[in-house]
């Protein structure tokens, strides 16, 4: 089976582990279902698996990718539902202490094939192409939990996004605007700042400046990096909706500003099976699409991999299988 996986982890030259080849399928679970894939999409969670997060060497070699569209062994057309609870569990998935994401403990998505339970399966619209179905698992999902689900501001609020071009950003950035939202968004360069306002940002900053007025709720995947121009980009309440730190996991704390001006750090990851149907649902009414940044070969997988180490990528890279 075609596959793109990590032989080995490292932090400092993650690439070094990546292979695409042939791989043979590990059994599948009993009960669980196989989807034949026709798109997947990059995340720098599979960046992370390359350097050891998440995935111990006792593990490799382990199929990458959480993103992915396909057919069903019934010739239903289906998107992945990445978040597999432990066995037993009840409620929402998300919640459960247990939970992986596929590519962690079970094969992911950047393959000829994939095996996942029956539940972890949502209808794709026929309004999505395979290109845009494919990339919607992680970032997209993940967008639209904060968005919905976590966040206390609603329509005609605020919000600020930090980073204009990875892939939660770009899905922010549109469904926010879409729902009502005034939004600002933070970019490294010129031309990321224009893709935010393409999106429907209504205006863009370069990283740490001030902000014509604080926001209602920050949106930051960045982590590190951004952490303290969150919090100061904040009116007194206000709300960071934190997913993820791609630039480093230990900012700093600055407690004194959350507790003396009443701040919130609400936590999220991914969404659950419902929010997934949510989300499809309002793609399909709003019009809004994936922003895809790049479409390559499975074969081709590296370069994709490689631009989103340099951080140069500005929405998805998919790869069509």
């Amino acid at each position: 089976m075609r596959a793109v996986f990590a032989r080995s982890s490292s932090r400092t030259d993650p690439l070094s582990g990546l292979e695409i080849g042939d791989l043979d399928p590990a059994p599948a679970p009993e009960g669980w279902i196989r989807v034949r894939l026709r798109a997947s999409a990059l995340n720098h969670h599979d960046l992370f698996s390359l350097q050891g997060v998440g995935l111990p060497s006792d593990r490799l070699p382990m199929i990458l990718g959480c993103d992915g569209a396909g057919v069903d062994d019934d010739g239903n057309e289906v998107l992945v539902h990445s978040v597999i609870a432990s066995p037993g569990w009840r409620g929402d998935e998300t919640l459960d202490p247990k939970r992986t994401l596929l590519s962690e403990v079970h094969p992911g998505t950047f393959a000829d094939e994939v095996w996942v339970p029956a539940g972890n399966v949502v209808a794709k619209p026929v309004e999505l192409s395979w290109e845009e179905a494919g990339c919607l698992s992680t970032a997209w999902l993940t967008a639209f939990k904060m968005l919905f689900s976590v966040s206390p501001a609603g329509p005609g609020a605020t919000v600020l996004v930090q980073g204009a071009g990875g892939g939660v950003s770009t899905a922010l950035i549109p469904m926010a605007a879409q729902a009502g939202f005034r939004v600002f968004v933070t970019g490294r360069s010129d031309h990321k700042r224009q893709l935010a306002l393409d999106l429907g940002a209504a205006e863009a900053f370069e990283p740490g400046a001030r902000l014509p007025e604080q926001a209602d709720v920050v949106f930051d995947s960045v982590g590190e990096a951004t952490w303290s121009h969150s919090l100061k980009s904040l009116k007194p309440g206000g709300a960071i909706v934190t997913c993820g730190a791609t630039s480093g996991f230990s900012p700093p704390a600055q407690l004194n500003r959350v507790f003396f001006t009443q701040l919130k750090v609400l936590g999220s990851t991914m969404g659950n099976r419902e929010e997934f149907v949510r989300l499809t649902r309002f793609l399909v009414a709003t019009g809004i699409r994936p922003r895809i940044d790049e479409v390559l070969p499975l074969e081709r997988a590296r370069d994709g991999f490689a631009r989103m180490l340099d951080g140069e990528v500005r929405g998805k890279i998919v790869f069509r299988h």
